[in-house]
Formats: structure tokens, C-alpha cells, sequence
């Protein structure tokens, strides 16, 4: 009979230990944490974003674990449908979205510098609201445009010279329609070209590239 009540004892007090061992590992930092993830950006240009995101974290996780022992509510498994705990886990799943929403714009802004931005690019792009492959197009039209701009030249366009940046507004006048030959050199019909197209956007028609004739081509 001694040895029936050990056993059972002892059965007991492992019982015990196993569900106080569970409740432990259930709600240790270790294992019940939400952790920041190793997907965001925390050179972020807003650094304010970034602190948020781990106040965040931390006011999760102590929310977490006050529930639990002040309250014996397991707000990420309840396992009472009453109002407190109904209450409890919804303030879990707020806190928790406002991770994710951080996390959502971190992440973004790390994939977005694995793809060479910067931080002026990021900021860029999020105010523009584009998408990625609308706003590399956009990139690259300013980076061409910048390009074309500084290749100005300084004297007047000789007839009958040739010239990498005379192909390039050849380029242009035909995309808008001009029926003029793609050769880069300066000719009557390129000049002509020129002077009706300043002629309809009021700009001086001498048949020349300056700044508002370019900037105007560019449109």
C-alpha cells in the first residue's frame, strides 16, 4: 500500500513539474519573445520608424507576459472565451499588427538597398507612391535627361556636323512623330524638325538646342 501511494506521489509531483516546466517554456522570453526580424533596414531614413518598431516589440512582449501572470490569460492561445480575455487578445493582435507594420516598411526599405538605393532613393520612393518598376523607369528617364542636359553644346549646331547628342535629339524628334533621318548629323531636316517643333511650344525657332528646347523635347 506504502509503495501505491509513492507511486502515486511521485506520478503527481511529475505531473506537476511537467505542466509548471510547460507553463515555463510556454511564456520565457526565449520562446514566447517576438523577436525583430533580420528582414529590416535599421539604417532606415527615418530613425524614428525604427525606434518605433522595437518599442514595439517591447511593449508586446511585456503585454505578453503581464497577462499571463497577472492575469492567467494566454492572449496568443486563450482558452476562456470571456470578455476579459476576448478584451486582452485584441489589444495582443493591435499591438501585434503595429509590428508588422513597421516591420512591412523596414523590410520594404531593406529589399529596396539590396537593389542599390540609397536613402534619398527610399524616401523618394515611398513619397511618390510608384511602383518598383515605375519608379526605376523614372530614375533612369531624370538620369538620361540630366545626362543629355549637361551634353548641351556651348556654340551653335553646325550644319552638316556630326554628334552623339544630335542622334540622341534625332532620337527624340522622331518619338514625337518627326519624319527626319537618324544619322546624327545636323541637316536641314533635323534643323527644320527643330524650328517647327519650338515654333508650336512659343519657344524661339532658330532651329538650335538650348535648355527650354531640350527641357520642352524632354517632356
Amino acid at each position: 500500500m506504502k509503495k501505491i501511494l509513492i507511486t502515486i506521489l511521485v506520478v503527481i509531483i511529475i505531473i506537476f513539474a511537467y505542466n509548471e516546466y510547460k507553463d515555463y517554456k510556454r511564456f520565457h522570453p526565449e520562446t514566447s519573445s517576438y523577436k525583430s526580424c533580420d528582414c529590416v533596414d535599421l539604417d532606415y531614413y527615418n530613425k524614428t520608424i525604427v525606434y518605433d518598431y522595437f518599442n514595439a516589440i517591447e511593449n508586446l512582449n511585456g503585454y505578453v507576459l503581464m497577462q499571463w501572470s497577472a492575469n492567467e490569460i494566454d492572449v496568443k492561445s486563450p482558452e476562456n472565451d470571456n470578455k476579459e480575455t476576448e478584451y486582452a487578445v485584441n489589444q495582443y493582435r493591435e499591438k501585434l499588427a503595429k509590428i508588422k507594420y513597421f516591420e512591412a516598411i523596414l523590410a520594404q526599405s531593406k529589399k529596396l538597398k539590396n537593389k542599390g538605393f540609397n536613402n534619398a532613393d527610399v524616401k523618394s520612393f515611398e513619397l511618390e507612391g510608384l511602383s518598383l518598376d515605375a519608379y526605376n523607369k523614372k530614375l533612369k528617364a531624370e538620369k538620361y535627361k540630366n545626362q543629355l542636359m549637361s551634353s548641351i553644346p556651348k556654340e551653335n549646331l553646325n550644319y552638316g556636323r556630326g554628334s552623339a547628342f544630335v542622334y540622341e535629339v534625332q532620337k527624340i524628334l522622331i518619338n514625337k512623330g518627326y519624319n527626319i533621318p537618324l544619322d546624327g548629323i545636323f541637316r536641314s531636316e533635323t534643323r527644320n524638325a527643330i524650328i517647327d517643333f519650338e515654333t508650336k511650344h512659343n519657344l524661339f525657332p532658330d532651329g538650335q538646342i538650348d535648355e527650354s528646347t531640350l527641357e520642352a523635347l524632354l517632356e
